[in-house]
């Protein structure tokens, strides 16, 4: 069991994980911006320490600052919560490097989540179901069309390297993926396409587990990447 972690956010999500380690005996260490000093996550915590003006990228989403505090406060593991830098790969093998243990996956497992390609291959390699689609990244608007009438339509097509739904688009018809839908999802240049009907019926999750010894932690994701 840790004595001390820190806890890489803010609000409601901060005070959910304090609450929870409370009960377990685990000391907190909130970080705040400027903005945030009077918030209830910095009160409520054994210590908070300020990382920077309002800015996310310059304080929330500054992973050298956090990880420095983390190691000033002699925190031995880090908490992500959800949002800010929870799926960040950078982040976790940054904690990893320090000697810190990031509650979440580990950084490598994190990194071939990023593609969504990447990530449909280690889920079938461990045996995890996966939404049918295409199965190689989609350049031009015929090999979208091909893929989408094998698959049959409706389809959804979004980004292979989108996350939190930016790039995603509902398609109804070849026209309709001929059309401006196509140009608007793209992201990275990279597209991936997968029946819409098999989402309409389920939300598929992804599933990753940090182990230790004594420890077993499991973050989830409503995102349909599968």
């Amino acid at each position: 069991m840790f004595r001390r972690i820190l806890i890489a956010n803010r609000g409601e999500i901060a005070v959910r994980i304090i609450r929870t380690c409370r009960k377990l005996g685990i000391k907190t260490v909130a970080v705040y911006s400027e903005p945030d000093l009077e918030s209830q996550h910095v009160v409520y915590a054994d210590e908070a320490y300020n990382i920077g003006p309002g800015q996310p990228s310059e304080s929330y989403l500054n992973i050298p600052k956090i990880v420095k505090v983390a190691k000033a406060s002699r925190a031995e593991a880090v908490h992500p919560g959800y949002g800010f830098l929870a799926e960040n790969p950078q982040f976790a093998r940054e904690c990893e490097a320090a000697g810190l243990v990031f509650i979440g996956p580990r950084s490598k497992i994190l990194a071939s989540t990023a593609n969504k390609f990447g990530s449909r291959e280690t889920s079938a390699r461990a045996g995890v179901p996966t939404i049918p689609g295409s199965k190689r990244q989609l350049e031009t608007a015929d090999e979208a069309e091909n893929e989408a009438r094998r698959v049959g339509f409706p389809v959804l097509i979004k980004a292979s390297f989108g996350g939190g739904g930016r790039g995603m688009r509902i398609v109804k018809t070849a026209s309709e993926l001929r059309g401006k839908v196509l140009r608007s999802c793209c992201f990275r240049g990279e597209r991936s396409l997968r029946p819409l009907r098999t989402l309409l019926r389920k939300t598929p999750q992804q599933s990753t587990t940090h182990r230790s010894p004594s420890n077993r932690w499991t973050k989830r994701t409503s995102c349909p990447s599968g």
